[in-house]
């Protein structure tokens, strides 16, 4: 049962009442939004949860409060405890709210070498609660919010100083405190990455399309229903999945009744915005610019075709992957929280000098912090002579 209130705060004389009592708490502030996944267009926060020992819990609703700077005035230069805060921290930023420094209880699980990482299983390890996780995948922005889903909420903040203090205990037992706190930083530092250039790219299955005109098309279809739910703020899957759009894209159907037949056509929308969809499909079919199918990248290929295109790369990834991984089981955590599979990928892929100083540059250029430099760049380099300096094969002898 949460301790609350449960009182949502919605207008700005008591959001100030609120920031005064965050700020005469003590210790670090436990926080949390509640977006509406799967149902809105954006993911922005329709909840926020703020809990801090000796004030009791704070619960906002942003769209309903412009400015929230009395609350980051108060709490901004704190600790904040957040459960997976790349998830959290992107529509926290976009209300104004920041932490100066960041204590991440699902990172900090992965580095201690918990199997699970999910907020109810680290605070049952930790605290020997047990949550319950029924709201987590609800509509949040439904007004009012239901009692029973501002205790989940409240619940979720109010468990989390005292799961961080356990878990700090138990990083600093490991002697991983100071890997935590690099891990935490970067995790606060870190940005989104810049929206893709043809976000219509992303359509589920769309490596599927063999034809450049029905990619085309595919792209209009995408753009429409973009449209569509960015004007009435619906996720876009639910207006149109993409298996939906994909099908449409490539059935080649003669007219817009057809369209409508189709059982593979289905979505809130498929039916009432037919008019859009069939123009979307027009616009493509006589579109003059015809999409590659392919896009350049400067990626490295899926690995399974590094044996044919690279084979020495191939071998070097291989090497690195074991001995990344024997250091992985060393530290207890999962290799892939020791080093990601994106940055072992691209040093393997193009061939360096195979010294611990070449592969550090490597790593750090790809955002490896110092810890996982230090861990990982002498392993490596050793994983990466033997396939440098592997002698060609001998040619058969003549006969």
């Amino acid at each position: 049962m949460a301790s609350g209130p449960l009182d949502v705060i919605e207008d700005a004389d008591a959001l100030a009442r609120a920031a005064e009592r965050l700020h005469a708490g003590e210790g670090p502030v436990a926080v949390d939004a509640e977006r509406a996944n799967g149902f809105r267009y954006t993911a922005k926060a329709y909840l926020v949860q703020l809990h801090r020992r000796g004030t009791g819990t704070v619960l906002i609703d942003p769209t309903a409060i412009d400015d929230l700077s009395p609350i980051q005035d108060a709490i901004g230069g704190e600790e904040w405890i957040i459960h997976a805060a790349s998830q959290d921290l992107p529509c926290l930023r976009e209300v104004g709210l920041e932490p100066a420094t960041l204590f991440d209880t699902e990172l900090g699980a992965r580095i201690a070498g918990f199997e699970r990482v999910g907020l109810a299983a680290v605070t049952e390890r930790l605290v020997g609660l047990r949550l319950r996780k029924e709201h987590g995948a609800s509509d949040w922005s439904a007004r009012p919010i239901p009692r029973s889903w501002l205790e989940y909420a409240a619940l979720d903040v109010e468990v989390l100083p005292d799961a961080r203090d356990a878990l700090a205990a138990e990083l600093e037992a490991q002697g991983k405190q100071e890997i935590a706190e690099q891990e935490f930083a970067y995790a606060l530092a870190r940005r989104p990455k810049p929206p893709a250039e043809e976000p219509w790219r992303r359509l589920s299955g769309i490596h599927a399309i063999r034809d450049r005109r029905q990619l085309a098309v595919a792209r209009e279809l995408w753009l429409a229903r973009d449209a569509l739910a960015r004007d009435t703020d619906t996720a876009p899957g639910r207006l149109v999945p993409d298996r939906s759009l994909l099908a449409a894209a490539m059935a080649d159907v003669e007219a817009k009744g057809r369209l409508a037949a189709r059982k593979d056509f289905t979505g809130r929308a498929s039916r009432s915005e037919l008019d859009r969809w069939w123009a979307a499909i027009e616009a493509g079919r006589a579109s003059d610019d015809l999409p590659v199918l392919r896009v350049r990248s400067d990626e490295p290929p899926p690995p399974r075709f590094w044996k044919s295109r690279r084979p020495e790369a191939d071998l070097r990834l291989q090497r690195a992957r074991a001995a990344v991984q024997a250091v992985a089981e060393e530290l207890a955590m999962p290799a892939e929280n020791l080093l990601t599979p994106d940055a072992l990928r691209r040093v393997a892929w193009e061939p360096i000098e195979p010294t611990e100083a070449a592969v550090a540059a490597a790593l750090r250029a790809r955002d490896a912090r110092p810890w996982q430099v230090a861990a990982t760049a002498q392993r490596i380099a050793a994983a990466f002579v033997e396939p440098d300096q592997a002698p060609a094969q001998p040619s058969e002898p003549s006969s």
